[in-house]
C-alpha cells in the first residue's frame, strides 16, 4: 500500500527509474530487497550506484510503508578547518554541503518544496554521527555515506543504533579515506571477517544479518570518464609501488698493514686489486 505523505501531492513510483546494470550492482540489490540483511556495507570507486541503489531502495521501502522515516548520516570532514558549527543555520542547512550529492539523488523523486515538507516532518532527517549517540532508530532506513572517514568509535556506535525494523546501508571507497590505517569502515569489514571465519572453523552459521557488497571500476554507470580516470589513477599508484633494488657494489675485504677494512672496489687502487 503506498504511504500518503503530508505535503506530497504526487509520490513518484521508483520501481523503473535505477535499475542494476551490473553483476555486482545485482546482487547488492537482492540484499537491499532482503528482509533478513540488516546491514549492508558496500565498497568501491564512486559512480558504482552504492547511494544511488541505497537512496532508490529507501524511497521505495517508505513508499510501500515498510519503514516510517529514512536517515541519512556521513562523517564531516571539515574543508580548510571549517568547522560545522561555525556553518549558519539549523543542522539540515549545516549540513548541507556535506549531504548535497544525496539531496541531488532525492531530486529524482521529489522538488524542492517535497523536499522541505519531509525534513520539516522528519520523514528524512539528517543526523550528524556526533549527534546519534544514546538514540536508537526503529522502523527506519539509515544510510551511512561515505564511512570511510568515519573512525573506529564513530563506526561502533553508529551499528549499535540500529533497532527493530530497520536496515542499515553503510557505504565508502576505502582508497579515498582521509584517515588512513584508522578508518571506521576498513576496521569493521577487518573484525567481520575475522568473526565470521571463526563462527566457520567452529560450524556455525556465518549468517548474521550482515553482507559485504564490493564494487569495482567495470561497476561505473554514472560516467565513463570516470571509469579512465581511475585506471589513470590506479596504474600510476601499482607502479610507484614498484621497488627496484639497487645493484650491491661489489665490495672487497683488503689487509694493508694488519688494518682490515670493506672497501667498495671501485674505490681502491688498481694495485690492491687481483
Amino acid at each position: 500500500m503506498k504511504k500518503e505523505i503530508k505535503g506530497i501531492k504526487n509520490f513518484k513510483t521508483v520501481s523503473n527509474l535505477y535499475y542494476p546494470k551490473s553483476a555486482n550492482q545485482e546482487l547488492y540489490v537482492k540484499n537491499l530487497n532482503d528482509p533478513n540483511t540488516k546491514i549492508i556495507i558496500a565498497i568501491g570507486p564512486a559512480g558504482t550506484g552504492k547511494t544511488l541503489l541505497a537512496c532508490n531502495q529507501a524511497i521505495k521501502e517508505l513508499n510501500m510503508g515498510n519503514i516510517n522515516k529514512i536517515i541519512i548520516t556521513r562523517p564531516v570532514v571539515p574543508v580548510e578547518e571549517e568547522e560545522i558549527g561555525f556553518l549558519p543555520g539549523n543542522i539540515n542547512k549545516k549540513m548541507d554541503p556535506w549531504m548535497r550529492p544525496i539531496f541531488d539523488i532525492f531530486n529524482d523523486y521529489y522538488n524542492n518544496k517535497e523536499l522541505e515538507n519531509m525534513l520539516y516532518n522528519n520523514i528524512i532527517e539528517i543526523s550528524p554521527l556526533a549527534f546519534m549517540r544514546g538514540r536508537t532508530f526503529k522502523n527506519a532506513y539509515i544510510i551511512a555515506d561515505e564511512m570511510q572517514n568515519s573512525s573506529p568509535n564513530q563506526m561502533k556506535m553508529l551499528t549499535t543504533r540500529i533497532g527493530d525494523g530497520s536496515k542499515m546501508i553503510i557505504t565508502g571507497d576505502l582508497k579515498q579515506s582521509d584517515r588512513g590505517e584508522d578508518s571506521g569502515l576498513s576496521d569493521l569489514i577487518n573484525k567481520y571477517k575475522k568473526y565470521k571465519n571463526y563462527l566457520l572453523m567452529n560450524g556455525n552459521d556465518t549468517n548474521i544479518g550482515i553482507k559485504i557488497n564490493e564494487f569495482e571500476n567495470g561497476d561505473i554507470e554514472r560516467s565513463v570518464i570516470i571509469n579512465k580516470i581511475l585506471n589513470i589513477y590506479d596504474y600510476v599508484e601499482k607502479t610507484n609501488s614498484i621497488i627496484i633494488k639497487p645493484k650491491n657494489d661489489i665490495v672487497k675485504i683488503i689487509n694493508i698493514e694488519n688494518d682490515a677494512a670493506l672497501i667498495p672496489t671501485s674505490q681502491t687502487s688498481k694495485n690492491f686489486r687481483e
